[in-house]
């Protein structure tokens, strides 16, 4: 436990496209149990504990925050490990942190998912009356009564309800205050970040009116209601959220589409895209999205380097319709004949005189079209 920062768990490759989701009020990260290691495989995952819940320290927060402290216990999170811009993703009071973001940082998202939450909470007064009684009681009244507001009936999350009981009082009556004073109807208009809102249609803490009244506000806003979904939905239907979210943030699918067509050419992804089947859909996803969307991203290597470490491989493999392709790809990534040539008798060396033989007669033909 650090007493600065909060506790948070990372996940996925440290090249990928961060995403910090959130936690809703009395639970800690294990609220993304079952829908942060599928989103790990394309994305930094970096999902956080409140103060005072799971392993964050109660004095994060006082008696009196607001959400945009809690803001910025993430922002700080975030600069911590490296992020600069985020995706989001945030459920109750998770979420009205993420729309805060969406207000006052709007430099530091990529997108934003607001789940089973709210641009307000129902007014000041209950959530007065709840902080009061848990700087009273402390908080095992609220974990006796934790299945009925957060599930539909019959169903439960032991190890959610487990945090709600050993969270501290007093950082959970703090986060109490930061929900009564939280209130952000009249900025909603300044959101322009794309925004997916997800409901659950049986949550009687924030009912689908409340992320109806925020797509309604937000240009760039789509709303996913789940039928028997209640408030924490992201345990209770990880697979419909996980569906939505992964719908949302496919930026990698459309960023490698389009990296993709400025590499290969449009005739060349036209002419796949052409060929595409239901059989061979899937496939042709994963290339836009891992090849070229995280893979020929990633701005550790120029693309001019990336196109000969693909020559180089495509020769020690015997691929020489992908080399043909690949020669031509590399000229638009910069690479002149000669550095070509280089490239290849490089390999004469490493993969075999008769491997580089078939790849040079292969790049004389393709610069020769070229010529032509």
């Amino acid at each position: 436990m650090t007493e600065t920062l909060l506790n948070h768990r990372v996940e996925g490759p440290a090249s990928a496209p961060p995403l910090l989701l959130g936690p809703s009020l009395g639970t800690s990260y294990a609220l993304w149990d079952a829908v942060a290691p599928e989103l790990s495989t394309a994305h930094r995952v970096v999902r956080w504990d409140l103060p005072g819940h799971g392993g964050s320290a109660p004095g994060l927060i006082k008696a009196g925050a607001t959400v945009g402290d809690l803001a910025d216990l993430v922002l700080a999170l975030a600069d911590s490990l490296g992020v600069g811009r985020f995706a989001y993703a945030g459920v109750s009071l998770g979420g009205a942190v993420g729309l805060h973001l969406a207000v006052h940082h709007p430099d530091r998202l990529e997108n934003l998912a607001v789940i089973c939450s709210s641009a307000h909470f129902g007014g000041s007064r209950s959530w007065e009356e709840r902080a009061g009684r848990v700087r009273r009681e402390g908080v095992a009244w609220l974990a006796e009564n934790a299945p009925g507001r957060w599930f539909t009936p019959g169903f439960t999350v032991p190890r959610l309800v487990e945090d709600q009981r050993t969270a501290d009082p007093e950082a959970y009556a703090a986060c109490c205050d930061a929900l009564a004073a939280f209130d952000l109807r009249d900025r909603l208009g300044d959101i322009a970040v794309r925004t997916l809102l997800i409901a659950g249609r049986q949550d009687a803490a924030t009912p689908p009116p409340h992320l109806r009244e925020i797509a309604d506000a937000v240009s760039a806003a789509t709303l996913v209601e789940l039928p028997g979904a209640a408030h924490l939905a992201p345990a209770q239907c990880p697979e419909a959220v996980l569906t939505a979210l992964r719908s949302h943030l496919d930026g990698g699918a459309r960023r490698g589409m389009a990296v993709r067509r400025e590499v290969l050419g449009d005739a060349h992804v036209d002419g796949a895209q052409s060929r595409q089947t239901p059989f061979t859909a899937r496939f042709q996803d994963f290339i836009s999205r891992y090849a070229w969307g995280e893979i020929w991203t990633d701005p550790t290597l120029s693309r001019r380097e990336r196109s000969m470490i693909t020559l180089t491989a495509l020769v020690a493999h015997g691929h020489y319709d992908e080399l043909a392709m690949h020669v031509r790809a590399a000229r638009r990534n910069g690479l002149t004949p000669e550095e070509i040539g280089a490239v290849l008798l490089q390999t004469a060396v490493y993969c075999g005189v008769p491997a580089a033989n078939s790849a040079f007669a292969t790049a004389q033909r393709v610069l020769a079209e070229e010529e032509g």
